[in-house]
């Protein structure tokens, strides 16, 4: 299966998207491929840092090496987007089984998530998984209520203390690891 993480706008949450749900799969005993398809390389950087046994990450920065990427042998494989390269992102939603959007709550996140949104042929399941959210504030709940009344599925809830901006020098978080997991299931129940 493919999963593709995608929004246009960088900083939503889209490489620990991509590095917990491989870690999610991967703790499952699963052969996982995460193909890195950002430029700035982020979750290759990460998982250099910190490998993830059951992951093997691909670099892969362009059309060409993306195709050949998702090519790849493994019971998973998810695919880390680069905000504004509407090429590379629509070729990933193409060989997408699923697509979960990464996104925050409130500001000038729904103009980029609609973007994202009519990117996505009609029959792709989708999913937006809201990170870094601040629980308990207007603007979490009016982001809900948002894209409730557009139709769109909210797939996960993601707290901001399970350290979506550390990086490759953050340990993964167990309540992490298990928010991801509900949302791996429901990218995998869409199919």
């Amino acid at each position: 299966m493919n999963i593709a993480v995608c929004n246009v706008k960088g900083g939503v949450g889209k490489t620990t998207t991509s590095v917990y749900l491989a870690a999610v799969a991967a703790e499952r005993g699963e052969d996982v491929v995460l193909v890195d398809a950002d430029p700035h390389a982020s979750s290759a950087i990460w998982l250099e840092e910190r490998p993830l046994d059951g992951v093997t990450v691909v670099e892969a920065p362009s059309e060409r090496t993306l195709t050949r990427a998702l090519r790849s042998e493994g019971t998973l494989v998810v695919i880390d987007t680069p905000p504004g390269d509407e090429r590379l992102v629509r070729a990933s939603i193409a060989a997408a089984d699923s697509v979960v959007i990464p996104t925050r709550a409130g500001g000038v996140e729904f103009p980029r998530v609609a973007t994202t949104l009519e990117m996505l042929p009609a029959r792709t399941p989708r999913g937006i998984v809201i990170s870094s959210a601040r629980l308990g504030t207007n603007d979490l709940a009016e982001t809900i209520d948002w894209w409730k009344k557009e139709g769109v599925s909210i797939w996960g809830v993601i707290p901001e203390r399970v350290a979506i901006a550390a990086g490759p020098e953050g340990r993964l978080h167990r309540e992490g690891l298990d928010l991801y997991a509900d949302v791996l299931r429901k990218a995998r129940a869409r199919r």
